[in-house]
């Protein structure tokens, strides 16, 4: 009997489950947890590895372990047979790379290829020619480039791998998939010669070559994932002498094309409906969490802040860093914390949605390791005031990455949640498990990157029951 056919994803941050739906993302991954993932029936499974809030030894190493491990569990499932790993990154190019991939290659290669697919369709994040845009402008040129610890200072993707790979890859070894290629394969089909083509170059692939996709349609990635699929499907020893091994670092519109799902079982209202209520019947409050500080997230928390439902209560980060290196730092932490929650429980007892938010801007720190370090420290700070308000909450909405893999894995202590599909185009919606601490949280994990300036506010529209309109799309 033929086994079944697995796409494994490492993501960096928990958000890049954002164009796929009923499947489970661990926060762990011991032996007992991998099996119980790669057990269950999705094509897919993603291992959140947060490594986007590591420094980039401590991300390799991550990357590596869970390697590891995974290598081990494959090895006792003997139901899989095909599988595919994915380095699920940012699609604004922010991230450890070429760290992360290399940690796959060594543990689990090698591979014929490494593709190298940063479009992001669904949120205007598409690649032409080489190039890498953000709303058809090179993304190099956007905040996100200028970032203070993944900036880069090129969008055609061969210099960037340059760049990021201080030259170990030049940009002439870096290969093209173009549009016209995947539009001629795609509207072939699979028994013409436009596909027969793009197989015979991916199987002539060796030696982990480095490979950027352009893509600008859904079809184009489908057809670039038809002919992985054959190529590395056990049945392609016939044809073409061995099953290829590749590698994929890509954003999340690869994910979509790779699974080939069905639509989403719950559309954004049935999601909606998933809010916990109490004893009586009556919907829970919710609590919205905001650390991420790109300018896009401020604008979004402005106007969310302008609704009288919601009332905003406000970690000022200078003050909370210089707690941090004071003498009694654990001390003053805790009185602030306290005082935190009883604002945080304030606002919901004068029935408004708490809304707890990081002071706007970022603070200049004397190195990225402090930088990470204090990142790291506010987003367990929020974790643990999210965590001390779940009992009584009927949902929670969580923007930045970082901030919510923290709330899920520490805060909530969850090993696994099962990710039920998108409120709005980007936002994943996951469910806490029945065995949780508190069972059936809906948290809406919200990237920091994504949507317009109401995209928040209707988020938190839509879990109240009041969405006003239809989604539109996030971008």
């Amino acid at each position: 009997m033929a086994g079944r056919f697995k796409i494994v994803v490492l993501d960096d941050d928990p958000t890049g489950s954002q164009t796929v739906h009923s499947c489970p993302l661990l926060l762990q991954w011991d032996r007992a947890t991998l099996l119980e993932g790669l057990a269950h029936p999705s094509p897919l499974l993603f291992v959140l590895a947060n490594t986007r809030a590591l420094a980039p030894e401590a991300a390799a190493a991550r990357v590596q372990e869970i390697a590891m491990a995974l290598k081990g569990a494959m090895a006792e499932l003997e139901a899989i047979d095909h599988w595919l790993i994915v380095s699920r990154g940012d699609s604004t190019l922010r991230g450890h790379f070429p760290g992360e991939v290399d940690g796959l290659e060594a543990e689990l290669g090698p591979f014929d290829a490494t593709f190298l697919i940063p479009a992001f369709l669904q949120g205007g994040r598409t690649t032409v020619s080489g190039v890498h845009l953000l709303h058809g402008e090179p993304v190099h040129t956007s905040a996100f480039g200028r970032d203070g610890l993944f900036g880069y200072g090129t969008s055609y993707l061969p210099d960037w791998v340059a760049e990021k790979t201080a030259g170990r890859i030049s940009a002439g070894q870096v290969e093209l998939v173009a549009l016209e290629e995947l539009d001629g394969a795609f509207e072939a089909g699979v028994e013409q010669s436009g596909f027969q083509d793009l197989l015979q170059r991916l199987a002539g692939l060796e030696g982990n070559r480095c490979v950027a996709v352009d893509a600008e349609r859904p079809q184009q990635l489908g057809a670039l994932a038809a002919a992985v699929r054959e190529l590395t499907a056990p049945s392609a020893a016939e044809p073409w002498g061995r099953p290829r091994r590749f590698l994929s670092q890509s954003a999340a519109s690869w994910i979509e094309a790779l699974a080939q799902l069905p639509p989403q079982p719950l559309a954004p209202a049935g999601l909606a409906q998933l809010r916990r209520l109490d004893g009586s019947g009556a919907p829970l409050p919710g609590l919205v969490l905001v650390g991420s500080h790109v300018p896009l997230a401020d604008v979004q928390l402005e106007v969310l802040l302008a609704e009288p439902g919601c009332g905003g209560v406000e970690i000022p980060v200078a003050k909370l860093a210089r707690v941090l290196e004071g003498p009694v730092a654990k001390e003053m932490l805790a009185s602030l914390e306290q005082a935190w929650l009883a604002q945080l429980q304030g606002v919901l007892a004068a029935g408004q949605t708490p809304v707890l938010f990081t002071s706007r801007g970022e603070l200049a720190c004397p190195s990225a390791a402090e930088r990470r370090r204090l990142g790291l420290e506010l987003a367990a700070l929020m974790a643990r005031l999210a965590a001390a308000l779940a009992p009584q909450l009927g949902y929670l909405i969580s923007k930045g990455g970082i901030t919510t893999h923290t709330l899920l894995a520490d805060g909530l202590g969850l090993a696994r949640v099962e990710l039920q599909g998108q409120l709005l185009p980007g936002l994943s919606l996951v469910l806490t498990p029945s065995d949780g601490g508190v069972p059936g949280l809906p948290v809406l994990t919200f990237p920091g990157n994504l949507g317009d300036p109401e995209t928040l506010r209707a988020a938190w529209k839509w879990m109240e029951g009041m969405p006003g309109s239809a989604p539109a799309a996030a971008g």
